[in-house]
């Protein structure tokens, strides 16, 4: 299906595609949530979580419906290419992942609890895919936006992987990374909240159908 034949290394960063000094499309309002798409100037007390869990349609779907969520995006992150098309990224030449913003209200819903559905609603053990989703753009990722998300983010990838292993499945190949180093880049208009506006699109949500252990 998508990825076929797409590169599943990562280039260096000299060696990426050279993209562009700024976005050349803007965004509005979130079509289900009501707030801004562009979340950069968050409410006073919310968090922002960046995460990489395959095909982003899907994953901000999932993550929209979360009570204490404000608003989600969908994004590139983790690459060199700056302010990337959707074309250059699924080319395998700018080093992106596809990722989503979710921009939260921890008194309501943790980071925790976010990153415990991260670990249960994909496959964290497949390098650069995602079931038949194959290519970097596909890889697992979490980039931590404070110390504190560092810590959880180490801890409860260490408590799932326990998990995968004591059933016997493979390791976590999840990059956890500060989001410092690694800009996100909102992707176009199209992309954002695709499956509000095309609800019988494509949904990828390959995972170990591994429950996070209640013990951590």
């Amino acid at each position: 299906m998508f990825g076929l034949g797409k590169p599943t290394t990562l280039p260096a960063p000299d060696q990426a595609l050279p993209g562009r000094a700024e976005s050349m499309w803007t965004l509005g309002e979130h079509l289900v949530l009501h707030t801004p798409v562009v979340s950069d100037e968050a409410p006073a007390g919310h968090e922002v979580a960046i995460l990489g869990l395959g095909c982003f349609w899907g994953a901000e779907e999932i993550y929209w419906q979360v009570p204490g969520v404000w608003s989600t995006s969908v994004g590139y992150a983790g690459g060199s290419t700056p302010h990337p098309t959707y074309e250059e990224v699924c080319s395998g030449h700018t080093g992106h992942t596809e990722a989503i913003r979710v921009v939260f209200d921890p008194t309501v819903v943790s980071y925790a609890d976010l990153l415990k559905k991260f670990f249960e609603i994909h496959d964290p053990t497949q390098g650069m895919r995602q079931g038949n989703d194959v290519g970097t753009q596909y890889r697992s990722a979490i980039y931590y936006t404070t110390p504190e998300q560092e810590r959880t983010a180490r801890e409860l990838t260490a408590a799932y992987g326990a998990e995968l292993a004591r059933r016997g499945l493979g390791e976590i190949t999840t990059e956890i990374r500060p989001s410092s180093e690694t800009p996100y880049y909102y992707a176009e208009d199209a992309h954002q909240q695709y499956l509000a506006k095309n609800p019988f699109g494509y949904r990828c949500h390959a995972n170990t159908g591994v429950k996070f252990p209640d013990t951590a």
